[in-house]
């Protein structure tokens, strides 16, 4: 249910924008070329992992500016002959996550995001995949504070057959605790340019 104007957010609403606010600062400062440095080692962590030798189609995104970078890890996804999926902002706060073979075919979208044309296409996520996940802010128990649309948390299947998720950011994002809901979708693993951070009880690659 919508939040009626000027009524209180609660206690979580208000933790989570007291971080987001923070870190989206401390981002925003960051050094602008330790940014594809860190975006090529992570993409070089990412495709040694299990979890990416047993996947037949890697998800992930186009990075805005103050993002961890994603070319590096897009174009790795396609010469190692995997499927390449990202998401596009459909109606509903929703994603659809569309195959795309050039990164030269990324539209702007909402908010200015690169994104797949509506005419490429559309496929459901599964078990199987490896989905790479842009986020604020993440911890070790593989909680993500994301942007608060809720676009993310509100289009990726959770259960025992979802795919693997993997949380990609700066190793300064990672933070002894993110507040979240049970709404939230957990990440099996954080991956900065330090490396990788299974949580407990993850899955992993076969």
């Amino acid at each position: 249910m919508p939040r009626r104007p000027g009524s209180d957010p609660g206690p979580l609403a208000r933790a989570k924008t007291r971080l987001r606010s923070r870190m989206l600062q401390r981002r925003a400062e960051r050094d602008p070329l330790e940014a594809e440095p860190a975006g090529r080692r992570v993409s070089e962590l990412v495709i040694a992992t299990p979890e990416f030798a047993a996947a037949l189609r890697v998800a992930l995104y186009a990075a805005r500016a103050d993002e961890l970078p994603s070319r590096c890890c897009f174009d790795a996804v396609l010469s190692s002959g995997r499927e390449a999926l990202l998401p596009r902002m459909e109606a509903g706060q929703r994603l659809s996550f569309r195959r795309v073979d050039h990164w030269e075919a990324l539209v702007p979208g909402r908010f200015g995001i690169l994104e797949p044309d509506s005419s490429a296409p559309a496929t459901r996520l599964e078990e199987g995949d490896l989905v790479l996940l842009p986020g604020v802010a993440f911890d070790r128990e593989g909680h993500r504070l994301g942007r608060g649309t809720g676009y993310y948390d509100s289009s990726l299947p959770v259960g025992p057959y979802a795919p693997v998720y993997f949380g990609l950011g700066f190793e300064f994002q990672v933070v002894e605790a993110v507040p979240h809901g049970s709404r939230d979708v957990r990440m099996d693993a954080i991956v900065t340019e330090r490396g990788i951070c299974h949580r407990a009880g993850a899955r992993t690659g076969r």
